[in-house]
């Protein structure tokens, strides 16, 4: 495998232990990033470390500072966050099983691929896995990730394990805050019943491949056009006007669009999974 594991230790249910490694299941290396350039000189500009006093300072010389007045930090360098050692910083035992829809999505976050290391841990992973597909349920344990305990999620998938990082309760807004102030509006039964068949019509299967960030595309396209010694303007037609003064000739007007449109859909589904192994060769 040519990844990296993002963590090491242990998975364990009960008495029952197997060593794993966690491999972040999500990549950023496609997006355009870009670096902070001097238009003067063409040289990339280099942040360095510098103390108001002192002046530049390596980064290896420094240390972390929890604030505890204006000025006054409690000081922590690398051997000190070593001694902070919990259960949890090299073992994710399995505390509960519950059910998925018992899991508000708003706590759900980053995923990563849970995979027995080679060995005779492979077994005990396997027991673990195949008992939890039996059950049907999803497993709550805590891993210490990053300098921080997380709450995680474990769910089967083929022969592996996904876990989730879970987001703590009180980093989840509560969403009375910013609903509260929606006015209460009874929608017309003809317009729901008009809208409803709209939802009908654009009903599709979730594919995540047909999705691309055009606006990463422009930014390449970009790119390429100046590489070559253009401008590379990316125009975007204006949107259209959304102040709706008849909602009720906009439902019908957008029923009758989504009508036409909609038969065409499969077409355009199919020819785009025909094209997309040779998108990912060009990339």
């Amino acid at each position: 495998m040519a990844a990296r594991p993002t963590w090491q230790g242990h998975l364990k249910l009960s008495l029952v232990t197997c060593p794993v490694a966690l491999y972040t299941a999500t990549s950023s290396a496609s997006h355009v990033s870009f670096h902070l350039i001097n238009p003067e000189t063409n040289n990339r500009i280099r942040m360095v470390p510098t103390d108001p006093d002192a002046g530049p300072v390596e980064r290896s010389d420094l240390v972390k500072g929890y604030e505890v007045s204006k000025d006054e930090y409690v000081l922590f360098d690398d051997e000190d966050f070593d001694k902070v050692k919990l259960e949890s910083t090299r073992t994710i035992s399995i505390d509960q099983f519950v059910d998925e829809d018992d899991i508000d999505r708003l706590y759900w976050n980053d995923p990563f691929y849970v995979v027995p290391e080679k060995g005779v841990g492979a077994e005990a992973f396997a027991v673990i896995r195949d008992a939890m597909k039996a059950a049907g349920k999803i497993a709550i344990g805590c891993l210490v990730l990053r300098g921080r305990e997380r709450q995680i999620a474990l769910e089967v998938r083929g022969k592996g394990l996904v876990a989730y990082s879970l987001r703590a309760h009180d980093e989840v807004r509560e969403a009375d805050d910013y609903f509260d102030d929606i006015p209460e509006v009874k929608a017309d039964k003809d317009m729901v019943e008009i809208a409803t068949r709209i939802i009908g019509q654009k009903e599709a299967e979730f594919d995540p491949s047909q999705f691309k960030d055009r606006y990463d595309e422009a930014l390449k396209a970009m790119i390429k056009a100046r590489q070559k010694g253009g401008k590379g303007l990316v125009e975007a037609p204006e949107p259209d006007d959304t102040n709706v003064v008849d909602l009720m000739e906009a439902l019908r007007n957008s029923l009758k669009g989504s009508a036409g449109g909609g038969r065409k859909a499969p077409a355009k589904k199919a020819a785009a999974k025909k094209k997309s192994p040779a998108k990912k060769k060009a990339a």
